[in-house]
């Protein structure tokens, strides 16, 4: 009996041996248990560093999809877009998973009884660079579309405005685009899923608009505006030469306010300005080229003839004008106007012609030389000369009777042709010569003298207003 009793002692000692040398074993192993479950993985006798491929691949094998309008435009790994797993973490969550399934004896016990199962986080490192330099628009495999904005377009035979609508492009903004595949692949990863590939939508609202909008309020006042002055024509006659105003010149002088069309008053001004600068006659200084072809210059105080541009007359008539949005041909407001001009030269229609030192006079009526003759003028000794300028023909009167200033007896003419101060042009039956000094001694009052025959020809065709130019 005694030796059975010492063979199961020592038979117990050799279990108890094997069973603390089995233990003793199990807690150092480096593997995890039988039966271990990580993350749904199956890591039985596997160390960390064997599971960490398995798990990094798997979490981090996920794809993002991009398309539009049913087109796939791109696809990326989670590294092209900056997101690696970090292998130093998740090497230690599965080491420390390792450590606790011997962090007891009891935990030991039943670990290897009934096997393990851990769940841990996948740690991921983001480098927004990345992601920033791989997600932009210009790799997608459609190429972008610009867009085109809405512009103002003038016809020019309707003479009309109109807007052409702006074409929407494909271009996105690319920081949209990133902040889209981010935000999914934040998703993604927050599961701790491991990861099957995900889509996203570029959809038309993420589209970048046109600058210029069809209903862009300030390009259909602008339009609004145009068309109201865009037809006007203003044509001003200065004989057969013309000065044609149209929508090349107009429009600089439109301006939108408050949504109105309006019309620029000082630009408007400064071309009527200009104008009267360039075609005003009276009382400026004159040129005149004589029929012996010499050059005779007159000052402004004795230039009594020509035109005169009314600027706040032609002001008031042209914004008038532009505001019908018409054709309209005419002469400018004048203040003061002769008999007719062929541009600049305000003589074109005719004029009477008096060489006071040769006593000779010439009459033109539209380039042609009507009538010429010798005359008498002022007499010089008793201080009476005539006066020397540029006079209109103030009227025309037949017959009548001139009496000079301080006499009380008149003198009967046939023709008389007033021009300045009652100084004038009219026959004088009773001389029987003319030209030479005569008028030295002998001269009139102050009036040319001219035979009767040549007074009643200048009578004739001279209109009223015609111009006398009398020089020295």
């Amino acid at each position: 009996m005694k030796r059975i009793l010492i063979a199961l002692i020592v038979l117990l000692a050799a279990v108890v041996a094997v069973i603390a040398f089995y233990l003793s074993r199990q807690w150092n192993r480096t593997t995890y248990f039988e039966n271990t479950i990580i993350n749904g993985f199956n890591v039985s006798d596997l160390t960390p560093e064997q599971v960490l491929p398995t798990l990094k691949q798997s979490y981090a094998a996920g794809k993002i999809h991009v398309t539009e309008n049913g087109t796939e435009q791109a696809v990326w790994t989670l590294e092209q877009l900056g997101y690696t797993v970090d292998e130093t973490k998740l090497l230690a969550a599965l080491e420390d998973a390792l450590s606790r399934q011997k962090s007891s004896v009891a935990v030991l016990l039943d670990g290897l009884m009934n096997g393990n199962e851990f769940t841990i986080t996948i740690p991921f490192n983001y480098d927004s660079g990345v992601l920033q330099q791989t997600v932009v628009s210009s790799s997608f495999a459609t190429a972008r579309v610009e867009n085109v904005d809405a512009v103002l377009v003038y016809d020019a035979e309707t003479k009309n405005y109109s807007i052409t609508p702006e074409v929407q492009g494909t271009l996105v903004n690319d920081a949209d685009v990133q902040n889209l595949v981010k935000a999914t692949v934040d998703g993604m990863i927050d599961s701790q899923q491991t990861q099957n590939d995900a889509s996203v939508q570029i959809t038309s609202d993420m589209y970048i608009q046109p600058s210029v909008l069809s209903t862009d309020e300030t390009l259909n006042n602008q339009m609004n505006a145009y068309n109201s002055y865009d037809k006007a024509v203003i044509t001003h006659v200065f004989g057969s030469e013309t000065v044609t105003i149209d929508w090349d010149t107009i429009r600089d002088w439109v301006f939108i306010e408050n949504g109105q069309g309006m019309l620029s008053e000082e630009k408007i001004r400064d071309y009527v300005t200009s104008m009267a600068a360039r075609y005003n006659t009276w009382h400026y200084e004159r040129t005149f080229y004589t029929s012996t072809g010499t050059t005779v210059t007159f000052p402004e105080s004795n230039n009594e003839y020509g035109y005169l541009v009314d600027e706040e007359g032609e002001y008031q008539q042209l914004v008038a004008d532009i505001q019908s949005n018409t054709t309209v041909e005419r002469e400018p407001v004048y203040s003061q106007s002769g008999i007719g001009r062929e541009g600049t030269d305000d003589l074109a229609a005719g004029y009477v012609e008096v060489s006071l030192t040769a006593q000779h006079l010439w009459f033109y009526k539209n380039g042609e030389l009507i009538v010429e003759s010798d005359i008498v003028s002022g007499c010089v000794s008793k201080k009476q000369e005539t006066q020397w300028g540029v006079f209109p023909i103030a009227y025309k009167e037949s017959p009548a009777t001139l009496i000079p200033s301080n006499e009380t007896n008149g003198t009967a003419v046939q023709y008389w042709m007033p021009f300045y101060d009652g100084q004038g042009l009219h026959d004088a039956s009773w001389r029987t010569a003319f030209g030479g000094n005569i008028y030295q001694t002998n001269g009139s009052h102050g009036c040319v003298n001219l035979p009767p025959a040549v007074a009643q020809t200048i009578f004739e065709y001279a209109d009223t207003g015609t111009p006398v130019i009398l020089y020295k």
